[in-house]
């Protein structure tokens, strides 16, 4: 987030919503951060926050390694700790050659049980030197067939890592059970073997769609009702967005931070209208770009469905594009 010459500006860029509390009583509050964030950046959140997941180091095209932190790693898990925040090392299969998660590696790990016990002990060996409180496991694009090899990972770093260390997992969202399953994910193995499943409720609409909210309520509400019929509560963090997306006439769109949005909006001399429905706030600007987000009011109604269906908290995505948590 930038500086203070744009805090007047951005009252009037929306309307006003009440700040986001501090953490909200009895909900644990992951937020995810890319390399690169900057400490202050965290600074700022890190009232509002119990976890931070450090995003991350990816599985090697062979499936049977993965990169190891650096520098900026180690500096934002010092920052975590230095605010009292435990910090998770995230895994994920993402390629930056392709700019998108890579199914072929993830494969090539998941259906191997010698590779799966090289990348967890690998991953243990980072928590034991470097002094991370866990892992998170964010791989997507899943095939059916390799679920059970997914469940095993989770099993193999519970038993590489000493029991105070943490294993979370991050599942795509979907509305049956059948469905989770269709993506990899068998939810019960995955219940009895990781501590935390952050259910990502995001991205129901985005650039490859047509406009529509980022994660509307409903969808969530979907999302959950077929998780919590086999995963306890207790394990589940309910994903937020903290970004929205623009649908130009022609092209195609692009993510935006909540304040990217409003700034876009503010502008164009555009009006931004809340949606209660769905829980975000859409406008269409004069050119005729559509825009979706999800923002500090969109936060609010989460901790309002956390709460009613008893889960453990919430995981937002992501700590410097959403508004910030107080």
């Amino acid at each position: 987030m930038r500086l203070v010459a744009l805090v007047l500006a951005l009252a009037l860029l929306s309307p006003a919503a009440p700040a986001a509390a501090r953490v909200p009583d009895g909900l644990e509050v992951t937020g995810w951060v890319l390399l690169g964030t900057g400490s202050t950046v965290v600074a700022r959140n890190a009232g509002g926050l119990t976890t931070l997941s450090v995003a991350g180091v990816s599985v090697t095209a062979s499936g049977g390694g993965v990169a190891r932190p650096g520098r900026d790693h180690e500096r934002l898990l010092a920052t975590a700790h230095r605010h009292g925040l435990a910090a998770e090392l995230l895994v994920s299969n993402y390629s930056n050659r392709s700019g998108d998660f890579d199914p072929v590696r993830l494969h090539r790990l998941l259906s191997s049980d010698a590779r799966i016990h090289r990348v967890a002990s690998r991953l243990a060996g980072f928590v034991a030197d470097q002094g991370w409180d866990g892992v998170n496991v964010d791989l997507e694009r899943v095939r059916a067939a390799d679920g059970d090899g997914l469940v095993r990972l989770v099993e193999e770093l519970q038993d590489a890592m000493p029991a105070e260390r943490t294993v979370s997992i991050d599942i795509s969202a979907a509305t049956s059970v059948r469905a989770y399953r269709d993506r990899g994910y068998r939810l019960a193995g995955l219940a009895a073997a990781a501590d935390v499943v952050d259910v990502m409720t995001y991205d129901l609409h985005g650039p490859w769609s047509g406009p529509g909210p980022v994660g509307a309520l409903g969808w969530q509400r979907d999302a959950l009702d077929a998780l919590l019929s086999v995963v306890p509560a207790g394990r589940v963090q309910l994903g937020v967005a903290g970004y929205g997306y623009t649908w130009p006439r022609r092209g195609t769109g692009h993510a935006v931070t909540d304040r990217g949005a409003r700034a876009l909006v503010h502008r164009d001399g555009a009006t931004a209208h809340w949606r209660p429905g769905p829980g975000e706030w859409t406008a269409t600007l004069s050119n005729g770009t559509r825009l979706w987000w999800s923002d500090r009011r969109s936060y609010a109604r989460r901790v309002a469905l956390a709460r009613e269906y008893g889960v453990r908290g919430l995981a937002v995505w992501r700590i410097g594009s959403a508004d910030t948590l107080r």
